[in-house]
């Protein structure tokens, strides 16, 4: 990073009718009094919760020896940032298991996965699990930021009722809980997220306006921003205009789906538009694109992502998977759905390393974003056919800004409650708070960087 004599805000806005976009962090944020400590010393750090349903098959998912990473055949397209790559084995949630309630091992998957907290049984209102480990980190990362977290899924969760063995569908729809009581929605529509991220500036009349319109957020903010650009060095002319490319090209995208729906009107409040790509791999590379522009303009710190809700019955025909997701994971070893359950985790571990990818190539201080975040990848269940809770696949990916050693495959002893490497995330990413979380006996070791 370059040090400047000039200092712009951190927290520097365009701003237009409709429209208040956040910026990147520029050289000229970065006084040259104050440089060393808010580039190398405190980085920003970032963290980043991704969850898969219906578990993995695991033969294929698990890398064959421990130590120095050689990867699955479903880890495969995590090559390109192997480096960035842990994969921790051992890990469990017994508190997914049914201790005298029954049947219901997928509401209770992801119902405990972020807290290590047994949900409680109902089919009403009074649900209850545990605050979620995104959640701890939203309260402490996210005071300096517009959005504390954000929850993005790819599934609607107006599903109500019951939805697995007298557990609330509650306990599919989310994975982020602010309280014990209270389970955060998990928005699936790209527009509204574009919106919530950039689209604050001006009235609410303003914004639908420009919707109607049909013109770009970059085309309400084009007056600040020649006015800024007068002010600014080569390097951050060069990086604005980047940021400010791929914001237009993400804006396009949601555009061509939009037209491509035929949705006529706009609601008035603008609180769901039309808008979900037919296309799985669209909707999910252009959620992931969404989450990669709110960590780059520091929007917010802390994202929950719902691949999938546990039972899914979504299928993959472009990786040739006809079938449910959940029925191909009751495979009940036969070897043709076996083989169409690892493609399907296969496919998503492809979209995870895109984004991690495009993480890696973005710029963040004297590193990348990659370098300044920790993203876990994962679910509460291992092997589908099984309902099983122990051995759980998961991927932590990142530097933590310097806090991870990647390249490496390390198992842990059998039943190592999952919640210790939430514990050990948290303390990487600066938090401090709690002691505790859920059936946690301890914090995770891993290694940072320089070891």
């Amino acid at each position: 990073m370059i040090i400047t004599k000039m200092s712009l805000p951190r927290r520097t806005f365009l701003r237009g009718a409709g429209a208040a976009l956040a910026l990147p962090l520029l050289d000229a944020m970065v006084p040259a009094a104050t440089a060393l400590a808010r580039t190398a010393a405190r980085p920003t750090k970032r963290l980043g919760f991704i969850y898969i349903p219906n578990g993995a098959n695991m033969s294929q998912w698990t890398p064959s020896t421990d130590g120095p990473l050689e990867l699955s055949p479903i880890l495969s397209p995590l090559a390109p940032v192997k480096d960035h790559v842990v994969i921790p084995t051992g890990l469990a949630h017994r508190q997914a298991e049914a201790w005298g309630d029954g049947n219901g091992e997928h509401s209770r998957a992801s119902g405990v996965w972020l807290n290590g907290v047994h949900p409680k049984r109902t089919e009403g209102a009074d649900v209850r699990a545990g605050t979620t480990a995104d959640q701890i980190a939203a309260a402490a990362l996210g005071q300096d930021t517009p959005l504390p977290s954000l929850e993005i899924s790819l599934e609607n969760s107006f599903v109500v009722g019951n939805c697995d063995n007298g557990y609330s569908c509650v306990y599919t729809n989310t994975i982020a809980w602010r309280t014990p009581t209270t389970p955060l929605p998990m928005e699936h529509n790209p527009r509204v997220v574009f919106e919530r991220l950039f689209g604050e500036g001006g009235t609410s009349a303003e914004r639908a306006a420009r919707l109607r319109e049909d013109r770009s957020i970059l085309d309400a903010v084009r007056d600040d921003m020649a006015r800024l650009e007068k002010r600014l060095g080569a390097g951050d002319r060069r990086r604005t205009r980047q940021y400010l490319d791929a914001v237009r090209e993400i804006e396009r995208r949601i555009q061509r789906v939009e037209a491509q729906a035929g949705d006529g009107d706009l609601p008035e409040n603008l609180a769901r538009p039309v808008g979900i790509p037919d296309s799985f791999t669209e909707h999910a590379r252009l959620m992931f694109d969404l989450q990669r522009l709110a960590f780059q303009a520091d929007v917010t710190r802390v994202f929950t992502y719902l691949i999938g809700r546990e039972q899914t019955a979504q299928s993959y025909p472009e990786v040739g998977v006809p079938d449910a997701h959940h029925s191909v994971s009751h495979h009940q070893l036969d070897p043709g759905r076996l083989e169409q359950y690892a493609k399907i985790n296969t496919y998503h571990v492809d979209i995870l390393s895109g984004f991690l990818q495009s993480l890696q190539a973005t710029e963040d201080g004297d590193g990348s974003l990659l370098d300044q975040s920790l993203i876990l990848y994962g679910g509460g269940i291992s092997d589908g056919d099984q309902h099983s809770h122990i051995d759980l696949p998961l991927i932590l990916a990142g530097g933590g800004a310097g806090q991870l050693k990647g390249g490496r495959h390390v198992r842990y002893p059998t039943d190592t409650p999952m919640t210790n490497l939430l514990l050990a995330m948290l303390d990487k990413a600066g938090v401090v708070e709690p002691e505790q979380l859920g059936d946690s006996t301890g914090r995770l070791r891993l290694e940072p960087l320089t070891v």
